[in-house]
């Protein structure tokens, strides 16, 4: 019985491996529409798709990542300036991408942009701190989205959203975890929705990566910019051991869990793109699949035990 059923594991991975392997053609007909492109996951999908012969549209957020990023990149590639939380700025780059595009549509969007600051516990942060994350990572995820969906249908396109394994749990404070929370609930309902269209809607959920919203140094000055600013009652609550041991913590955890691969996340952008068969969801990074999606998964008190043994504790503290 267990050969059995491994052999049809086995046979599983083989038919969905031969089936994935399957890539779309015509690249050079095919426009693709990318968000955040100054710099990481942005930047590195907009060359390696370049490369492979797609077209596509960049949107940047500086006149310094347009400039870079033409350079690195055939003629192929557009550079447009966007910025996601500003509804004019995206209504007017959609505006561009419809006379582009013209009668072939526009292939696929892969909304990238997001921050990672401001996060902490939340009662050192305001309603402001909350606006802003929410304005980038999920309402600007949303206006893109709804942006050029009408020419995503006439193609027959993607719309490939990336998420973070932290839209499955929430581990610290802040609306970063909220923003992939609805970041994950809008792609699901638009997967629904868009099937009756032929459209794939794909949702990447990488782990921890090295990037600049991992960069250990400028955490360290985040952390400490909250700190300064919080009234001294809060301050007293947590006392100044706690704002050390987050540092001593967060290090940790980037140079255990951090993976300095961006490309593994890149592949599967490129795959939700390029597939024939796009898979719904694309977990990245051995901490996603072995450490944070199984804690998912796990009873409610079993993840908050695992949090507060791994975390710092306030000065004033009742567990």
């Amino acid at each position: 019985m267990f050969l059995i059923i491994l052999g049809l594991v086995a046979l599983w991975f083989i038919h969905r491996w031969y089936k994935e392997s399957k890539r779309v053609t015509n690249k050079g007909d095919k426009y693709v529409y990318i968000t955040g492109c100054d710099t990481g996951f942005g930047n590195l999908l907009a060359k390696h798709l370049d490369k492979l012969g797609f077209r596509v549209i960049a949107g940047c957020y500086t006149e310094k990542g347009e400039d870079e990023l033409k350079k690195a990149a055939s003629d192929r590639l557009t550079t447009l300036h966007l910025d996601v939380t500003d509804s004019e700025s995206v209504a007017k780059v959609a505006a561009s991408i419809k006379t582009l595009v013209g009668e072939k549509y526009l292939w696929a969007v892969v909304n990238n942009a997001g921050i990672g600051w401001p996060s902490g516990p939340n009662d050192w942060l305001t309603i402001e701190d909350h606006k802003s994350m929410l304005a980038v990572n999920l309402v600007g995820v949303i206006d893109v989205t709804l942006s050029v969906l009408p020419l995503i249908k006439k193609a027959r396109g993607r719309v490939v959203n990336v998420s973070s394994v932290f839209g499955r749990l929430s581990t610290f404070g802040g609306s970063y975890c909220v923003s992939k929370y609805g970041v994950e609930a809008f792609t699901d309902s638009l997967r629904i929705n868009m099937a009756h269209f032929g459209v794939k809607v794909s949702c990447l959920e990488p782990g921890f990566f090295r990037t600049g919203l991992t960069d250990i140094d400028s955490t360290k000055a985040f952390i400490a910019k909250l700190w300064d600013r919080l009234p001294q009652d809060v301050k007293n609550d947590y006392g100044t051991s706690f704002l050390e041991k987050s540092y001593v913590v967060w290090e940790q955890s980037v140079k255990q869990l951090g993976d300095w691969d961006l490309m593994k996340v890149v592949n599967c952008m490129e795959h939700g793109v390029s597939a024939v068969h796009p898979r719904a969801r694309y977990s990245v990074g051995w901490d996603a699949k072995f450490l944070w999606l199984p804690l998912s998964y796990m009873p409610t008190w079993v993840l908050d035990a695992f949090i507060h043994k791994n975390s710092p504790k306030p000065k004033v503290s009742v567990l």
